[in-house]
């Protein structure tokens, strides 16, 4: 079976296609979603048995698989745990002009990290340990780009 593809002609066919279809994030993403774009706020889920806190939340704990009921409301300040310097374009994926930055953020009071942008400063300037501060996008319409992006604090 191992030489299956020495005798098959392959044939691209250079397009796109359109797949319509609809998903849904779920009950406990939807909830961090309108918190978001209704308010302003991060949240996050804690875990009932060990106590371990998610941003973004999870429906069960990855540790104890116990149900995540218990929402925290989170102050919007984190520390760098690592990031990437992105230096070159990919039209319609990514958010901004290169170059950004793409970071770790373990947000203060939450045990996980949570990608986002990091601006306000410039990219050689950004440092794994840097604190920074979610800045919330003016208008709002219940997605991850809600938050604009983090920016350096004293």
């Amino acid at each position: 079976m191992a030489g299956w593809k020495d005798e098959v002609e392959e044939i691209i066919f250079p397009g796109k296609i359109c797949v319509p279809y609809s998903w849904t994030v779920g009950s406990t993403l939807s909830k961090w979603y309108v918190q978001l774009r209704d308010d302003g706020e991060i949240w996050a889920n804690r875990c009932p048995s060990c106590g371990k806190v998610y941003v973004p939340p999870k429906i069960k704990c990855i540790d104890c698989y116990k149900d995540m009921n218990d929402w925290i409301k989170l102050p919007g300040t984190g520390t760098v745990e690592t990031y990437t310097v992105v230096h070159y374009s990919e039209p319609g994926l990514h958010p901004k002009k290169p170059p950004f930055v793409y970071g770790v953020i373990k947000m203060d009071g939450a045990d996980t990290g949570l990608v986002h942008l990091i601006d306000g400063v410039d990219p050689d300037k950004v440092k794994v340990g840097m604190r920074v501060q979610a800045v919330m996008a003016k208008e709002r319409d219940g997605h991850i780009t809600d938050i604009k992006h983090f920016k350096p604090i004293a």
